[in-house]
């Protein structure tokens, strides 16, 4: 199994996992031209995929699935709750597949288990990846952890985590005062010091790739969150990835 990004960030969100003969895109943040890009640049193309899965309903996740979805015939995974919020757009998509937040369903050689976080969206999951052999978290946008996040996300062999934002820069920062509010709220984004402690709360023992995600690029500092990461797992600060905005990560592979 092996993953990457497209892109990760307030301006578009998407990433790529693969095992066998099964690609999946996870979010589409970005239109259909530009995703075809930025597949291009890891040697893929939209024929490629074998459809696209959504975590919630907001833009910088959702804003091209649709219209790839049509314009390649692919299927779209969503909560009834994404597809309700999404609706304007579902029309454009030749077909929709409704999951269950907490149960987990199959795609090619891709074991997907989905699971709810706090967000200030309708109905929001995000995904443990599995090939049967090893395990991919992926978790970027929740306000804070649960009991349950952390059960689904302990133990995986790589984990691509939330670190939005610095808390001191955001505070100090020029955003409203209501947007502040909502970005550290419970149903915002996990800074780095709560992603170091979800971090900190889960089994690494097979921890082959960390990936800090979704970072802010007024709020944060991709050093902030290595550090915060890196001092949790007593390892150098390098070893941790950080998900950039414009290119994402190249492939990271599980062995």
């Amino acid at each position: 199994m092996r993953f990457a990004s497209l892109g990760s960030g307030s301006r578009g969100n998407a990433l790529v996992v693969e095992a066998g003969a099964t690609c999946l895109l996870l979010d589409c943040g970005f239109g259909p031209r530009e995703i075809a890009f930025k597949l291009d640049r890891l040697g893929l193309s939209p024929e490629a995929l074998s459809g696209i899965l959504v975590t919630h309903e907001h833009s910088d996740h959702v804003a091209g699935a649709f219209k790839l979805a049509a314009r390649h015939r692919l299927a779209v995974w969503m909560t009834h709750g994404t597809l309700m919020a999404s609706s304007a757009g579902c029309g454009e998509s030749p077909r929709v597949e409704l999951i269950d937040g907490q149960q987990p369903f199959q795609v090619g050689d891709l074991e997907i288990h989905p699971f709810p976080v706090p967000h200030d969206a309708r109905e929001p999951v995000q995904f443990v990846f599995s090939d049967g052999r090893h395990r991919l978290g992926v978790v970027t946008d929740l306000g804070s952890s649960t009991p349950h996040v952390e059960r689904m996300l302990t133990g995986c062999d790589a984990l691509v985590l939330e670190c939005n934002h610095d808390a001191g820069m955001l505070q100090r920062g020029g955003y409203p005062p209501h947007l502040k509010r909502r970005i550290a709220g419970r149903f915002g984004h996990l800074d780095n010091a709560a992603a170091a402690a979800l971090l900190a709360g889960l089994d690494t023992s097979r921890l082959q790739h960390l990936i800090a995600a979704h970072l802010s690029q007024q709020n944060n500092l991709p050093a902030l969150a290595r550090s915060a990461m890196a001092e949790v797992l007593g390892c150098a600060e390098q070893w941790v990835g950080v998900a950039d905005q414009d290119t994402g990560f190249s492939w990271r592979a599980l062995i």
